[in-house]
């Protein structure tokens, strides 16, 4: 029981009060939340001081305590996880005492398909910030990224959670990361 259709259906459960669904929900969030911290862990520097475990320990944490949620389906939680994913990372950064832009600089990586291959390396907080700068000026592009690089959702359910086409996702995605990587190499 791990398809999108299970997980939305337990999650609606769960919005129900059905306290079974949540014990059914939460190994497969876990799960998931590892995967996604174990990607982010590949493209860490060695030596990282922030472990994949306390990655997914905090985030689940702060997922399972969201109050007042109404859960709408797995994009939508996993959308909150992308939230969430992206504020434990950057308040590891700032709390390590990083330079903005320094060579000590916690790196990430910000690619097309999520995968190593195309991968171009970023300052975690930089981004942080350059992505505050992007939801000025456009906040759906911003979303996109967030939910394509933190929460790992493909172009599909990118365009499920923002309820636009995945062509627009495609497009806004480009002009994102195109937005981004001028903005992070120009300083």
């Amino acid at each position: 029981m791990n398809s999108p259709a299970d997980v939305t259906q337990l999650l609606l459960a769960w919005n129900g009060g059905d306290r079974a669904a949540l014990d059914n929900l939460m190994p497969i969030v876990y799960e998931e939340l590892r995967r996604i911290a174990r990607r982010y862990m590949r493209s860490e520097n060695p030596g990282h001081s922030l472990q994949a475990t306390v990655l997914v320990n905090e985030a689940y944490i702060r997922l399972v305590d969201q109050k007042r949620v109404n859960w709408q389906n797995r994009t939508h939680f996993f959308s909150a996880a992308a939230q969430i994913l992206r504020r434990v990372l950057v308040e590891h950064a700032r709390a390590r005492g990083r330079l903005k832009r320094g060579g000590n600089a916690l790196k990430v990586t910000l690619h097309d398909e999520i995968s190593p291959a195309a991968a171009v390396r970023l300052d975690l907080v930089a981004l942080d910030d350059a992505l505050t700068q992007l939801a000025k000026l456009d906040p759906q592009q911003e979303r996109i990224i967030e939910l394509r690089f933190f929460a790992g959702l493909s172009i599909e359910e990118t365009g499920e959670a923002l309820n636009i086409s995945p062509a627009t996702v495609k497009r806004d995605w480009a002009t994102a990361r195109a937005w981004l990587y001028r903005e992070m190499t120009s300083k």
